[in-house]
């Protein structure tokens, strides 16, 4: 789930400076687990901006925003709407936005600020487990990925500064490495530690991404 934030209400007035006729976009997936840009958030955004003066011609939450071919009919089915705006407010993450500004010529603003790809601790609450680096050794960390869970992505061990188990930058985090350890040994295995780990070659990540199947 990619975990994104409303950008604050200034920034938002900022950004839409100058533009009083608006179409509303929120996204049905990730940005509405969040509480971000679901139909709730749409219509708190709707009731504000018609505090601030501005016209909401209409709204929309699809079920995917970041679904390239989706978004686009759905926009196709409100195109009164959409030619009479300034410009699509989306509340989607920056997936999403892409999706949108690519089946329109109309401007668009982006309403959220798109976080990190999130794991669902609880209703509510996320952590970042992933960072889709390309190039993953999972299978060698039991299962605890260093590059995202380290706080200086170290693929060899601990630093210097771990202690009692916590995290040198963090003394309130577990150190990713300290965890690699205590559950390769639990599972009475070497792991990443019967090789020395080469750097990342960050060339596999492959900006911007294709992956066809």
């Amino acid at each position: 789930m990619i975990i994104s934030e409303q950008k604050t209400k200034q920034e938002l007035l900022e950004l839409l400076d100058g533009m009083d006729r608006l179409f509303l976009v929120g996204c049905g997936a990730c940005a509405t687990a969040c509480k971000a840009g679901g139909e709730d958030e749409v219509f708190q955004l709707q009731e504000w901006l018609g505090g601030e003066g501005k016209q909401v011609c209409g709204s929309l939450v699809i079920e995917e925003a970041c679904h390239i071919m989706r978004a686009a009919r759905d926009l196709r089915q409100h195109r009164s709407a959409i030619d009479e705006a300034d410009a699509l407010l989306v509340l989607a993450c920056g997936a999403g936005i892409q999706s949108l500004s690519s089946a329109t010529d109309k401007r668009v603003v982006g309403g959220l600020n798109s976080l990190f790809l999130g794991n669902v601790r609880r209703f509510g609450q996320y952590e970042e487990k992933c960072s889709l680096c390309g190039e993953c050794i999972l299978n060698e960390t039991a299962s605890i990925c260093p590059v995202t869970n380290c706080a200086k992505g170290l693929l060899n061990g601990p630093c210097g500064g771990m202690e009692e188990g916590k995290c040198e930058a963090n003394r309130e985090l577990d150190c990713a490495w300290h965890l690699i350890f205590e559950r390769l040994k639990k599972q009475n295995r070497k792991g990443v530690f019967s090789r020395i780990v080469a750097p990342k070659n960050w060339s596999k990540t492959g900006k911007p991404g294709r992956h066809k199947v």
